[in-house]
């Protein structure tokens, strides 16, 4: 079973990106969207936590910041893990696995 916090939610990579990146260095949502070639509703989207990180976006992002791919895809993972925990209900192990 994952070891993630079961009391709070991880750092959205939208969170990151916002907190980390994009207000330390003054770039606004709709300069850094055209700079990916996106619109600013898909980051304002992504900042949100209202659409995943997925490996396309990754890798630009992993162009346009210098933080890898896997680092935006594990923040991903982690959040969509928290999420699924919430929900999981656990199940016995099955009688022929030890």
């Amino acid at each position: 079973m994952p070891t993630l916090p079961s009391h709070q939610p991880p750092v959205t990579p939208g969170e990151i990106l916002s907190e980390e990146f994009l207000k330390p260095l003054g770039i606004t949502q709709a300069e850094f969207a055209q700079h990916l070639g996106w619109t600013t509703t898909k980051l304002n989207q992504i900042i949100r936590g209202k659409r995943a990180i997925t490996p396309a976006t990754a890798l630009a992002l992993e162009d346009a910041l210098g933080m890898s791919a896997d680092f935006w895809l594990n923040a991903q993972l982690k959040c969509d893990m928290w999420q699924a925990l919430q929900k999981h209900k656990r199940l016995q192990r099955h009688p022929k696995v030890s």
